[in-house]
């Protein structure tokens, strides 16, 4: 069914747009069994790897399916709003009205530059992104904290070892007092991804690294990623905390399992254990991959939720429907319930999908501000 699902747009482009160009039947059969072959990716990612999430061919290959698939939705969306339009001569005068060829070719052309330019800010370098949170009660002392958020690494043959060592080096350049990953490290399992997350372990902050899992790294052996995670010196959040000190001034920092684990033999995520013994007075920063309970974790009186999952809804237009599918909760900063909710737009994405059209990826630096 899902297969279906991805070829409907497809179906669009081949009977709204293909068909009616005047091109001899052998160009448009090979146009169309081109997009055919870009709009069921995800199958050959299943025959290479065993699961739609890891494609293990070669990165231009992988890029080209992007492209390819991105144009089609694109020029499928392009298609619908002519034929909506188209609606409005067809009341006026009984007929349906004929499309010049050159409105198609730029239709078309329009498509494939949306989709080269989408590609291209999807397994970009993302750039620095400066937000400042302010919190009340913040100590002293940790008034103007920096601390670095990495999501949605995604590190796979699209972001490979060269990537992530682009992105470490980047990340360290920040200098920030804390570096944080809010999950999905990987797609792949650990005998293919263990080059590529190598770079992690260069990873230097003051106070640290923390982790969490994100949903995708259940399905590629959960406890071996968590135990590898660590061994590249992070110290992973599953349903604990840890203090930072200061002198006497002190913020905690917890993390959360993910809501994958139900239904699995693994940890479900636990607020009340991450929390147990976490000092009452000091500001709690939470790291929990998914946005959408923010509203009941806003209840325990977190200062700071910063979450990812969503990589920003990637398309403009695409981000609303994204949102409705985790709480109302897309991109940005959120007000909920006294609570600061940051949802980043990812460190990278989804190999099967990798388009962003006003959704930049981003390297996050969070400034902790004391509210009056």
């Amino acid at each position: 069914m899902f297969h279906l699902i991805l070829g409907l747009p497809w179906l669009v482009v081949v009977l709204r747009f293909i068909l009616p160009l005047p091109w001899i039947w052998p160009a448009k059969a090979l146009l169309a069994g081109l997009l055919l072959v870009a709009s069921q990716h995800l199958v050959f990612n299943r025959i290479s790897s065993g699961s739609v999430f890891a494609p293990e061919y070669p990165r231009p290959l992988i890029i080209a399916f992007n492209f390819l698939f991105g144009a089609t939705v694109l020029l499928a969306v392009l298609q619908i709003a002519l034929d909506v339009l188209s609606l409005i001569p067809l009341l006026l005068s009984g007929h349906f009205p004929v499309v010049p060829p050159a409105v198609r070719y730029v239709m078309g052309a329009a498509a494939a530059l949306l989709a080269a330019v989408g590609v291209a800010q999807a397994v970009r370098i993302p750039p620095e992104k400066n937000v400042e949170i302010p919190i009340k009660d913040l100590p002293e002392a940790f008034d103007g904290y920096r601390l670095l958020q990495l999501t949605d690494l995604h590190l796979s043959r699209l972001f490979p070892a060269s990537w992530a060592e682009a992105v470490v080096k980047k990340a360290n350049d920040l200098k920030t007092d804390l570096i944080v990953v809010t999950g999905d490290f990987i797609d792949g399992r650990l005998e293919k991804r263990r080059a590529d997350v190598a770079p992690l372990a260069k990873l230097q902050a003051r106070d640290g690294l923390f982790a969490i899992p994100g949903n995708h790294e259940y399905y590629f052996g959960y406890d071996d990623w968590i135990e590898h995670d660590a061994s590249l010196g992070m110290r992973m959040l599953t349903n604990e905390h840890a203090v930072i000190e200061r002198g006497a001034d002190r913020i905690v920092i917890a993390g959360v399992t993910d809501l994958s684990a139900f239904g699995r033999s693994m940890p479900n995520p636990d607020l009340a254990g991450a929390l147990n013994g976490a000092p009452a007075e000091a500001p709690i920063i939470l790291l929990d991959h998914q946005p959408r309970m923010a509203a009941e974790t806003a209840k325990a009186g977190i200062a700071l939720q910063l979450s990812g999952h969503t990589h920003g809804g990637m398309v403009l237009g695409l981000d609303r429907l994204v949102a409705r599918a985790n709480g109302g909760f897309v991109s940005g900063l959120y007000e909920v319930g006294g609570m600061h909710l940051y949802v980043n737009n990812g460190t990278a994405l989804w190999p099967g999908f990798a388009l962003r059209l006003g959704r930049p990826s981003e390297l996050t630096v969070f400034t902790l501000r004391k509210r009056c």
